[in-house]
C-alpha cells in the first residue's frame, strides 16, 4: 500500500512534520508536529500547527493518531493543541520512561512529575502495530539518537525521525543523555533491511553543502548507496568512532532546554503556579 504523504516544513527549526493518509479513505495521522516558540520572548504560537489543521479540515481527514518519533530536542511538540482541535491519540515509544527519568532529574522536576509515560495515550513497543483506516502501521524501535526513538513503517513509507537524514547529510547525533552511536548503527541496519524501494521520510533537513533546496524524502536503496556517513565506514566500530568524533564538535540545539521540558510531557507545559503563570527551568551546567 502507498499512503498519501503531505509534508510541512518548519524553517525556524528545520523540522518536517507529516500528515499521512490511508489512500482508501479519510483516516490519517500526524507525525512530529511543531509548536512555534520565540525563545527570546518566551512566547508560543500555533501558526505551524494551524496550517496542518487547515489542511486536515480542507481535505475532510479523520485524524486517528498524533505520533512522535521521539522526544525532540530542537522543537516543541504541538500534539495537545492538535488533539484538542482534531482528536486522535498521542503515541510515542515505551522507552519514554527512560527519557523522563533522565530529564526529570536534570530539570529537578520532583515527585509530582510522573515518569511512567502516562502523559501519552499510547506507548509503543518494538513489533507493535496499529491501523489507520486500512493502512497498517508497524512500529520499529530504532534507538541511538535517544533511547526512545521509533520508526513508523506504513506500506511503502518509513518515517525515521532523526535516525537518518538525507543521504548527503548523513545520520543523527548520539551525544544526548541516553544516546548511543552503537545503538544507532544497529537501528540504521534495521531500517535498511526494509525493501530498497521503501520511501524514507526524515525528521529534519539542513541543506547539505552543494544542495540549494530542502529535501526530506529518499529511499532505502538511496540510503544504502549514498549516505555519506555509511559510505565512509565499513563496520560498526568505524561508524561509532566517526559518529562520536563528530558529535564532540556539535553545539547543543538552540531550543533543547524548553523542548525537553515540554516534549517529555507529551507537548504539555509544566503546571502553572498559583497565579496561572507557566515557567520553564534553565539547569546550569547540566547538559
Amino acid at each position: 500500500m502507498t499512503p498519501d504523504v503531505t509534508p510541512f516544513f518548519d524553517t525556524a527549526t528545520n523540522t518536517v512534520s507529516y500528515v499521512v493518509k490511508d489512500p482508501n479513505g479519510r483516516a490519517a495521522c500526524i507525525i512530529d508536529s511543531v509548536l512555534d516558540f520565540d525563545y527570546a520572548a518566551g512566547r508560543t504560537d500555533t501558526k505551524s500547527a494551524d496550517t496542518i489543521i487547515s489542511h486536515v479540515k480542507q481535505h475532510d481527514l479523520d485524524i486517528q493518531w498524533i505520533l512522535e518519533t521521539h522526544v525532540h530536542a530542537d522543537h516543541l511538540s504541538a500534539a495537545p493543541y492538535l488533539q484538542d482541535a482534531l482528536g486522535g491519540k498521542i503515541g510515542i515509544g515505551h522507552n519514554i520512561k527512560l527519557v523522563q527519568d533522565t530529564f526529570g532529574k536534570v530539570f529537578n522536576e520532583g515527585t509530582e512529575f510522573q515518569r511512567d509515560g502516562s502523559q501519552f495515550d499510547q506507548l509503543f513497543e518494538h513489533g507493535d502495530s496499529i491501523m489507520i483506516g486500512q493502512l497498517r502501521v508497524d512500529v520499529l524501535h530504532t534507538p541511538g539518537h535517544t533511547p526512545a526513538c521509533l520508526t513508523y513503517v506504513m506500506g511503502d513509507a518509513a518515517f525515521v525521525g532523526d535516525t537518518l537524514f538525507m543521504p548527503d547529510f548523513g545520520t543523527a547525533r548520539c551525544d544526548f543523555p541516553g544516546g548511543s552511536a552503537k545503538d544507532l548503527y544497529a537501528s540504521i541496519q534495521r531500517i535498511l533491511s526494509l525493501p530498497d524501494d521503501t520511501r524514507i521520510f526524515v525528521g529534519h533537513d539542513y541543506k547539505a553543502p552543494g544542495r540549494d533546496e530542502f529535501a526530506w524524502e529518499s529511499t532505502v536503496g538511496e540510503q544504502k548507496a549514498k549516505n555519506i556517513h555509511l559510505s565512509q565506514t565499513k563496520a560498526a566500530e568505524d561508524f561509532v568512532e566517526m559518529r562520536e568524533a563528530r558529535d564532540a564538535t556539535l553545539p547543543m540545539p538552540r531550543l533543547i532546554v524548553p523542548s525537553l521540558q515540554v516534549n517529555m510531557r507529551a507537548g504539555h507545559m509544566p503546571e502553572p503556579d498559583q497565579d496561572g503563570d507557566v515557567f520553564l527551568k534553565v539547569p546550569l551546567n547540566k547538559l
